[in-house]
């Protein structure tokens, strides 16, 4: 038995080190030479002779031999930083009359970096990778003849969508800025509204093809270091080829997997994502797409707005039940109208009773059959009226429903109420804020009419009962999804199905937050003057 464990760990050391030794030939090969032809040579090789890697090279400079080559991407940089802040004062006069005493590569680059460039970021590199690496980000990179190092100056620019209204979460009264597609300008419109120098970002690239720049943002301090230290972690454990939205983010790092209800929501609203940082969540950023992710969340985050908070306490109050409300509708209306007509009509009273009888009278099919048909003829309008060109989507999906519902009715395929329970669900379903919580009422919509149609309001019920012991065991990075009602938490009803006002919100969510809970101080309450002095 020695002998077999000796000779393991003899196997072992020399697998380590030959893996040292391929890893050294590895980097040895990916270094730089210090010939510039065949570093040129390279790169043209590495990206496929593509016709958008720019070379301008300089020679006889320097009152010399010595040449140098000025590299970027045609289109992702910003053609003027190059004109001016490069090529300009490369090519200046004084510039040549300033180096034409030394001849040495190294000393030249060194002049060039602390002299001659205006641009704010500069860095040197070494290897084939850093170089290809710094020009898919927009970066211009410059090498010399006879130096094995290079410059990478920061020339990031290109076409790209400026800040305009967000499209998918518009309100009447708050700002009307959205995220754009680049991480830098969704990074700038955070800090802008919280300049503290404890919101910290912390970046990643995610993807072995398309090494995706990924932000983690938070506030040290408020947010909960285990948290974020397991977000960073979960985002570490991805290995794949492409990160080309933060939907993809989103199903790497969420706790459960198979659940209708999203443990993680996005947004594309800055203020929305400055709020939750300020409550002690946690931002992750993706470089391409304007949707940011805030995690942890509760079911109850889902059901509020951003509005919520720039409105009276009372108005914002009655929305957001009324939002709860129709989210319940959406989800339950159409499987009521099954179980109630099919197995319950003595809770109906006779003269609704009548008019359902005779409004059903000739139809072919039974309830459930009727609605089932109904609402997905309404999901394939919905769709079609989303992938349509704009200017005919929304013509389509409303010629499309009210032509369909009148001819169905008239041909005695539906029943009257039924086309009424339809296009009130379909109206409910919209009132939520958060398309994802929305969509969740649209799967779980299906389940609840089979229940009904077999098993009537009991089925409902028993429905209902599986879906709140569901929501009880999920969790959003350790947070219980019901959280503050269960657990139930008092101090943290303040803002949940009530808003209270802004000046009784002295604390954050305490589950999130248990380092810094205090948001402002006490006795803030207005107190009106009575005009003496």
């Amino acid at each position: 038995m020695p002998f077999f464990k000796r000779t393991k760990r003899t196997h072992s050391k020399t697998a380590l080190l030959h893996h040292s030794e391929q890893t050294e030939q590895t980097a040895e090969s990916s270094r730089l030479s210090d010939r510039l032809d065949q570093n040129l040579h390279r790169i043209r090789e590495q990206t496929g002779h593509s016709r958008d890697i720019i070379i301008r090279t300089l020679s006889h400079m320097f009152g010399s031999d010595c040449t140098l080559a000025v590299i970027y991407i045609d289109g992702l940089v910003d053609t003027l930083t190059i004109n001016h802040s490069i090529m300009e004062s490369l090519t200046s006069k004084d510039f040549d009359e300033k180096l034409h005493h030394t001849s040495n590569p190294a000393e030249i680059l060194s002049i060039i970096k602390n002299r001659f460039l205006s641009i704010g970021s500069i860095s040197d590199f070494e290897h084939v990778e850093s170089l290809i690496s710094a020009m898919l980000e927009g970066n211009t990179v410059i090498l010399i003849d006879g130096s094995s190092r290079g410059i990478i100056a920061s020339s990031i620019g290109g076409e790209e969508r400026g800040v305009e209204e967000p499209q998918s979460q518009t309100v009447v009264r708050g700002p009307k800025e959205g995220f754009t597609e680049n991480i830098r300008t969704n990074t700038a419109l955070i800090r802008r509204k919280i300049k503290s120098p404890d919101l910290w970002i912390v970046d990643r690239k995610i993807g072995r093809v398309t090494q995706t720049d990924v932000a983690v943002m938070y506030l040290n301090g408020i947010a909960n270091d285990k948290i974020v230290q397991e977000i960073l972690n979960r985002l570490d454990q991805i290995d794949t080829d492409s990160i080309l939205e933060s939907g993809y983010i989103e199903e790497f790092i969420q706790d459960t997997t198979f659940t209708p209800f999203p443990t993680i929501t996005n947004t594309e609203r800055p203020d929305a994502i400055a709020g939750a940082i300020l409550e002690g969540k946690v931002a992750v950023l993706v470089d391409g797409t304007p949707f940011v992710l805030i995690a942890p969340i509760t079911i109850f985050k889902l059901f509020q707005s951003s509005e919520d908070y720039y409105q009276k306490f009372d108005i914002a109050t009655f929305l957001r039940l009324l939002r709860i409300i129709s989210f319940m509708v959406s989800m339950l209306l159409p499987s009521l109208y099954i179980a109630i007509s099919t197995f319950h009509q003595e809770m109906l009273p006779t003269t609704l009773l009548i008019s359902l009888a005779a409004q059903r009278e000739g139809i072919p099919f039974p309830a459930v059959v009727e609605a089932l048909a109904m609402e997905i003829t309404f999901e394939v309008l919905r769709e079609a009226g989303v992938r349509m060109p704009r200017a005919m989507g929304s013509a389509i999906s409303i010629v499309g429903a009210l032509v369909l519902g009148q001819a169905a009715v008239q041909a005695g395929l539906v029943s009257a109420a039924m086309v009424i329970i339809v296009a009130f669900t379909a109206i409910a379903s919209f009132v939520a804020p958060s398309v994802s919580i929305a969509n969740s009422a649209r799967l779980l919509r299906f389940g609840f009419m089979i229940l009904a149609a077999t098993l009537g309001l009991f089925g409902i019920m028993a429905g209902l009962i599986a879906m709140l012991i569901h929501l009880s065991g999920l969790r959003s990075f350790g947070l219980p999804y019901l959280t503050p009602f269960a657990p139930f938490i008092p101090s943290d009803q303040k803002d949940v199905l009530v808003r209270v006002p802004w000046w009784a919100m002295l604390t954050r969510p305490t589950l999130i937050n248990r380092t810094n809970a205090k948001r402002q101080k006490m006795n803030q309450r207005p107190s009106p003057s009575d005009g003496k002095k």
